[in-house]
């Protein structure tokens, strides 16, 4: 090779590693994060921040863009759609559903009719990303909406001869075997009236088909069932459910001879003097699954690697008052758990805990929202970085 072709290939070399060195240097892991006022805080303010959780990064914890939202919204939860083109915000307040185009700049969330939805909760998608399914823990039903218009198709209530949908908060959707199972939990305008079952529904025609009992106690056993999540590719198909009250984590595991679930707890959040179970997650492996509990705060990190019916709790790790939403870095390495469980008295710390999972220890707190008078309600990775398939 001749000298001339070489000194242009080193050239060539040297303007693509300069090409990538600013973006090598500044290395970030952005995340959504959708904030409220704390209660007495004056004038009240809600929006979304999108802010960098990774601690390597020299942008840690810094906001780099906020998205306006309503005041009155109380928006509670994000979502994406299959392919995260688009985010659905849920809210407790005015106007149950907000959507916002993902693939367009600047964010802007629009509102999304559902006149028979009062108080949003959480959403369900179809793998085919033509249908979504919104809890409405007001109104005690199921919407039904076409994901590409987003409009209502259809209400699935309560059939109070087979099933009673009450307060339905958690959702999960196995199409394999065309269920729906969504949890009923608590009044939402004073977290009173619990209830202690979740009902099983087939996703196709929108039929009640049965509802279960989550409690060894007599009933009313005010156990209430919160969160429901399908453990992603599990033959036969496997749901967890924790009992908000109850203090439990439940496996409800599908029986292909009767065509129904058959349901047991396995893990007793009590023991560990711990309350307030919430939110359910995986690894990509799904070999790991994490659960937080707001009161006191912790994430737990099971082993489902040898057994999903019985998961070995590996470690408790301490976080802050109001344990909910978890995000995970794209490698694993770190957890970023948002700490704020709806303002309530002892679960509203209002900071972001980063946990190394390899050390399975914390390494940084995330005090931006806090500092503000601020409680963050809900994170999720932006589409770059998101690569959670059980929500």
């Amino acid at each position: 090779m001749k000298k001339q072709q070489l000194t242009k290939i080193a050239r060539s070399i040297l303007a693509c590693t300069a090409l990538l060195s600013p973006v090598l240097a500044e290395a970030q892991i952005l995340a959504m994060v959708n904030y409220e006022s704390k209660p007495g805080q004056t004038p009240r303010r809600e929006g979304i921040a999108i802010i960098d959780v990774d601690p390597e990064s020299k942008n840690f914890a810094k906001i780099l863009n906020e998205i306006p939202l309503p005041t009155d919204l109380v928006a509670h939860h994000i979502f994406y759609n299959k392919d995260a083109s688009k985010a659905y915000i849920t809210a407790l307040g005015n106007g149950a559903l907000h959507v916002m185009d993902m693939t367009r700049q600047p964010y802007r969330p629009k509102k999304v009719e559902v006149p028979d939805c009062q108080v949003g909760e959480d959403l369900s998608f179809s793998e085919d990303n033509k249908t979504w399914y919104l809890t409405c823990m007001g109104s005690s039903n199921v919407i039904v909406g076409d994901a590409q218009t987003d409009k209502q198709i259809k209400v699935i209530a309560s059939d109070a001869e087979k099933a009673f949908i009450r307060y339905p908060h958690g959702i999960g959707l196995n199409e394999s075997i065309d269920r729906i199972m969504v949890s009923s939990t608590v009044r939402p305008s004073d977290l009173g009236d619990p209830g202690e079952t979740v009902a099983v529904i087939e996703a196709s025609s929108g039929k009640v088909l049965s509802s279960h009992k989550l409690s060894d106690k007599p009933s009313p056993s005010g156990s209430a069932p919160v969160e429901t999540v399908f453990l992603p590719h599990s033959n036969p198909p496997l749901a967890y459910i924790n009992t908000l009250f109850g203090g439990a984590l439940w496996t409800g595991l599908w029986n292909p001879d009767n065509k129904n679930f058959d349901f047991a707890q396995v893990f007793d959040f009590t023991a560990i003097k711990q309350g307030v179970p919430l939110e359910i997650y995986f690894n990509d492996k799904h070999d790991r699954m994490y659960i937080t509990t707001a009161n006191p705060g912790h994430l737990n990190i099971f082993d489902i690697s040898e057994s999903a019916l019985q998961p070995k709790l590996i470690k408790s790790i301490p976080t802050a008052g109001g344990a909910h939403h978890v995000v995970l870095s794209p490698d694993e390495h770190y957890a970023i758990v948002q700490n704020s469980f709806l303002n309530l008295p002892d679960m509203s710390d209002g900071s972001m805990t980063v946990i190394d999972l390899h050390k399975q220890e914390v390494i940084a707190t995330i005090d931006t929202f806090k500092k503000q008078g601020l409680n963050p309600n809900c994170i999720i990775m932006m589409p770059r970085w998101h690569h959670d398939t059980a929500h």
